[in-house]
């Protein structure tokens, strides 16, 4: 290279370069702070021993064992976390849910016997849809997450294709599922329902997250039919199905809803029902359980969670949410409405306590219910008989059926997919967008250090 005056002319940095230095940037920074973060966890975890074995008052011999089976743990930990994890470890045996992006199979780690909910993303559809950095936010919550009310997550990976999440299997399915099969629900089991994501959705707001996509959907059941909270693709960044020109956009001339106005509820159930599946399953969801200032562009917070909770608890108490309509675009000029639109059909009786708290969750968000602190909706008179402290230690409302560990009859059947199928040459490849993906890979340490015996979860009695 010519040099002038002893001194190299400065060239501009290609992109290539430029990306180069991002990822070797990210690279140190995630080697640093993963290995801040083993110490801590190893640290809290020998906390967490200590005290255990403080309050059981055990004798000196017995905390000398206790701690070197501990040791021992941590060490097989270490080695573990080293070993690559992929498909090849897992055996598949059933597809129990799709979405937009991937879908959901029945897996069984082969060392084990231990099932898991393997959730699939195809990664040419998150960098396509901008969904980044949604997963990411669903890796990082569940990772911090460490609480009965957030469905568990063991291990994540990626390969050249696909992200990869090892979850708890809860066999209780959804309540999307759960709606569907039953007319309403009782004022009781709403009653159990609602209190029990009252809690689930606290214990992410106290972690600093909102969930924003509270629906049946994401509301699933352990073995012994307690709540849930799953799927945190939405907690950060602005999902276009969250735009208000994308509801306006869909056509430019929706049919009018007449038709729909003019049922009865019964027939509104019915309809709703047929097609609630479909929307479960596309990319443009369905905008009944978002609040309106989620679509406003003007700022929102915690509040939108309540909202939806409201939605839903009209849909276990009616039969069908609040401003369900033929098109997406009806149901969001009915949201955005919804002083007009939201109104209870005289023919399904239900309580005043009922209908004062789905009132007090689907109001202004300066008004609504919990805009103070999650007491005031503990205290509502229609949660009068509920005992907050030990609700999940106490029998579900609707109890579970499980005949086997992979039992998936509260599961719909779906089709087989190609989706795990070894990628061939003619497919492009995402390695060069891989850094966006960086760090993906997570191992908790339960997952790995419990061997050859059926999860807690499963066991009866236990949440």
């Amino acid at each position: 290279m010519a040099m002038t005056g002893g001194t190299a002319a400065a060239l501009p940095m290609s992109n290539h370069t430029r990306e180069r230095v991002t990822v070797a940037k990210l690279t140190l920074e995630n080697f640093y702070s993963t290995l801040l973060t083993q110490h801590e966890e190893r640290e809290m975890r020998q906390k967490k021993l200590e005290k255990a074995m403080e309050e059981e008052g055990l004798p000196d011999e017995e905390k000398v064992m206790r701690r070197s089976q501990h040791a021992r743990k941590e060490t097989e930990f270490l080695r573990l976390k080293r070993t690559r994890l992929g498909l090849d470890d897992f055996e598949s045996l059933k597809v129990i849910g799709r979405g937009a992006f991937g879908e959901v199979r029945l897996v069984q780690k082969k060392d084990t016997g231990h099932i898991y909910a393997m959730k699939i993303l195809r990664k040419a559809d998150m960098l396509e849809k901008e969904q980044v950095a949604h997963i990411r936010a669903e890796r990082d919550i569940l990772v911090e997450a460490d609480s009965a009310w957030v469905v568990k997550m063991f291990y994540s990976f990626q390969d050249k294709r696909n992200l990869y999440l090892i979850m708890e299997f809860l066999p209780g399915g959804d309540m999307m599922t759960l709606l569907m099969k039953k007319d309403t629900l009782s004022e009781e089991a709403t009653q159990f329902y609602i209190a029990e994501t009252v809690l689930a959705i606290d214990s992410i707001h106290q972690l600093g997250f909102i969930h924003r996509d509270i629906k049946p959907d994401n509301l699933l059941l352990d073995s012994r039919g307690h709540v849930k909270l799953s799927d945190f693709g939405l907690c950060t960044g602005l999902k276009k199905a969250h735009r208000t020109e994308f509801y306006r956009n869909l056509t430019h001339n929706p049919p009018s809803d007449f038709s729909f106005q003019n049922m009865n509820s019964k027939r509104k159930a019915e309809t709703w029902k047929k097609n609630r599946r479909q929307l479960a399953y596309s990319t443009v969801g369905t905008p009944d359980y978002i609040a309106p200032e989620v679509f406003m562009q003007t700022g929102y917070n915690k509040l939108c969670d309540w909202w939806s909770l409201g939605v839903i608890m009209y849909e276990m108490l009616i039969g069908y949410p609040p401003f369900c309509s033929e098109t997406p675009q009806e149901t969001y000029r009915k949201v955005m409405n919804w002083k007009e639109t939201l109104v209870f059909p005289p023919e399904v009786p239900i309580s005043e306590k009922a209908k004062d708290l789905i009132l007090r969750y689907c109001t202004d968000a300066e008004n609504r219910v919990g805009a103070g602190s999650v007491d005031e909706i503990k205290s509502h008179q229609f949660f009068e008989s509920v005992d907050w402290e030990h609700i999940r230690e106490r029998p579900a409302a609707i109890s579970i059926e499980i005949k086997s560990i992979d039992d998936t009859s509260n599961f719909d059947d779906f089709p087989e997919s190609d989706i795990l199928q070894p990628a061939n040459s003619t497919e492009p490849d995402f390695k060069s967008k891989d850094w966006v993906f960086l760090n993906y890979t997570y191992k908790r340490f339960e997952g790995l250090t419990q061997r050859g015996t059926i999860p807690t979860y499963m066991k009866a009695g236990k949440a």
